[in-house]
């Protein structure tokens, strides 16, 4: 990765996790907790692609890992966040542009209830069933939405800043192909059929003084 890139997806993970602990963490909202980290991750991951998605998901779980107040073992939310940035990251468009706000809406909700169940999958493997006691349902439901209300307001703003310091490279490449289309069909299509009309005009022009110089010839031989 390049070190803008690594530079900025650290500046933006700290803050996601700061505000996540000390603010929504706080709120006791019913159900999950407003997941800031990961929709952090799923937006760097859309603009980096799956293999910055793998490599910021892994540091950004190990970081909340431990950080306190963290009570589970290290390295699962490492995990889970992981394969949740890779799977994100194969969900770039080609173009690098988003038409629309389906894709990244549905990469949310999936995002949210995938690491959910794989959180409590790995919880289950090494004992920790806080999930059943909760209720496994609930839980996906409620992080869906807490995650799915908060995108809006974080998704496009990460996409923005992670293009910028990137320097957009896909943009400037099609700007440079289009304003390259624009003048190939300036030169040919307009300029070439202006210089065509003006050569055929002096052609025209020519043509007809050499027609009234042989025949003013004509007239003078007669008389």
């Amino acid at each position: 990765m390049r070190v803008n890139r690594i530079l900025l997806s650290t500046a933006l993970i700290v803050v996601a996790l700061v505000v996540q602990v000390s603010v929504l963490a706080r709120l006791h909202l019913p159900g999950a907790v407003p997941d800031l980290l990961l929709l952090t991750v799923l937006g760097l991951a859309l603009v980096y692609g799956h293999v910055g998605g793998a490599l910021i998901g892994f540091g950004a779980g190990l970081l909340a890992d431990l950080a306190p107040p963290a009570d589970h073992a290290a390295g699962r939310y490492a995990l889970v966040l992981c394969v949740t940035g890779y799977a994100a990251g194969l969900m770039k468009p080609e173009s690098g542009r988003l038409k629309s706000a389906t894709g990244p809406m549905v990469t949310v909700v999936a995002a949210a209830i995938g690491s959910t169940l794989l959180y409590a999958g790995v919880g289950a493997l090494v004992g920790d069933t806080a999930a059943r006691h909760v209720g496994l349902p609930s839980l996906l439901f409620t992080a869906a939405l807490y995650d799915l209300l908060l995108a809006p307001f974080v998704v496009p703003g990460v996409m923005a800043l992670a293009r910028r310091a990137d320097n957009d490279p896909l943009a400037e490449t099609g700007s440079a192909m289009k304003a390259t289309d624009i003048s190939s069909g300036w030169v040919a299509g307009g300029t070439g059929l202006k210089i065509g009309g003006q050569r055929g005009g002096l052609r025209a022009k020519a043509a007809r003084a050499r027609v009234a110089r042989a025949g003013r010839i004509k007239g003078v031989k007669r008389l």
